[in-house]
């Protein structure tokens, strides 16, 4: 986004007071209605710029556009602009909410149509799926959706997302929840963000049969996108998934599990949704192959960073914080990013990750271990490195909020350990 501060200037003599600070504009203007009352937007007609007018405690203005900040000084005729301070940033700490904000009303209609498409005729089964919705998720994949179609889309100029977009997210988020209720049943996990699992309150039979459901349902919707390209992309999430599982499951408690194996595991079950959706969202907008791929290289490295920084979550946070005991992928044997970096320095973390914690207090030894040895620094480097590929992997994109978002997407991540 290009952040425009106003210093009580005023840029035209309509006298349309558009924010507490006293901006005017001699623009064209079409009047929106807000979500906010202490927030008022208006769309400007000139240069497909969108004016955002802020709360009245905060004397700045915004201005969005699908042109670079160099194009939008320069269209300027002399002397009709006052000097700007034109800013490029994202202020930390970085909110959700605040990221989100530019897609809000994507995700107000996410809301109420998942909970229409997941199956009203099985109360049960929704009621199952309500105990996910509702568990605090930050809709972080279908918000994915909606910045990577809107930003692609300024590319091509379509002004509004389509109804495959729309669907798209919906489906996102379906099997995102269907993967974690079949998650918690094979970690055995009683707490999810601080509630109850869905197998904890239902039973195993109840959580598989909803999980089951909720992947049939998002393939039904899938099919009927009848778009083949798109259907192989998202089955293979599917896939990669069962894929993941297997390979957590079939080195549990392997000391000589090796960095690019955890990636591989952390591809599946993580980064596969990611990218997938985020290739998807831009194939939906019409752009060439060279940009869905970016997008994809995106997805795929936010999804890795993000997965390493929630491995370095589960040696730092309490069991509050993560709402689950504290070093639980610990204690069953699935061994991250930190454990791995630790293991190549600190042969009693070995030993005791070999016994499988058979002795008193071993576990919080080996925590300790892994924290003294450097293995979490060392993740630390890799969640950035990540990072720093899918940042890299927005080029392609015109300067807008919905590039910014993305952007802070990433940043956001990596801030959850700073």
């Amino acid at each position: 986004m290009i952040s425009v501060t106003c210093h009580k200037l005023q840029f035209g003599i309509t006298g349309l007071d558009l924010v507490s600070c006293g901006c005017s504009s001699n623009s064209s203007i079409r009047r929106f209605p807000a979500r906010n009352p202490a927030k008022r937007v208006f769309r400007s007609a000139v240069g497909g710029r969108k004016l955002a007018c802020c709360r009245p405690d905060i004397c700045r203005c915004r201005v969005v556009s699908t042109k670079t900040s160099e194009s939008l000084l320069n269209e300027a005729a002399p002397g009709t602009l006052p000097v700007m301070e034109v800013k490029n940033e994202l202020k930390s700490p970085i909110s959700v909410t605040n990221l989100f904000e530019v897609v809000a009303d994507d995700l107000l209609t996410l809301n109420n149509n998942l909970r229409s498409i997941v199956g009203a005729e099985n109360p049960v089964l929704m009621s199952a799926a309500e105990q996910i919705f509702s568990a605090g998720g930050k809709r972080m994949r279908p918000a994915l959706v909606f910045l990577v179609s809107r930003a692609t889309a300024e590319i091509v100029g379509l002004k509004e997302l389509t109804p495959e977009h729309r669907r798209l997210a919906e489906i996102i988020e379906m099997i995102h929840t269907a993967s974690l209720i079949h998650d918690d049943v094979l970690d055995e996990s009683d707490m999810r963000r601080g509630k109850e699992t869905v197998h904890q309150l239902y039973g195993t039979r109840v959580a598989v049969l909803a999980g089951d459901f909720m992947f049939a349902q998002s393939s039904w919707y899938l099919a009927n996108l009848e778009n083949l390209e798109i259907i192989k992309l998202i089955s293979q999430v599917i896939k990669d998934f069962a894929s993941g599982e297997i390979k957590q499951a079939s080195s549990l408690f392997d000391c000589d599990v090796e960095l690019d194996e955890y990636l591989i595991k952390s591809y599946y079950k993580t980064a596969s949704l990611i990218a997938a959706s985020s290739k998807g969202a831009a194939i939906f907008s019409g752009v060439n192959s060279d940009v869905s791929e970016q997008m994809y290289q995106f997805g795929k490295n936010l999804g890795l960073s993000f997965q390493v920084v929630d491995d370095i979550l589960d040696f730092t946070q309490s069991a509050e914080q993560l709402g689950k005991p504290a070093g639980s992928d610990l204690a069953k044997g699935n061994l991250t990013a930190p454990v791995i970096f630790a293991l190549e320095t600190e042969p009693e973390l070995r030993d005791i990750i070999e016994s499988e914690f058979c002795e008193t207090d071993s576990l919080e030894k080996a925590i300790e271990l892994v924290k003294r040895c450097g293995g979490i620094d060392r993740a630390r480097n890799l969640a950035k490195e990540k990072a720093d590929i899918a940042i890299q992997s927005l080029n392609g994109l015109p300067q807008s909020s919905f590039r910014l978002a993305l952007e802070g997407m990433v940043k956001y991540n990596l801030e959850r350990i700073d």
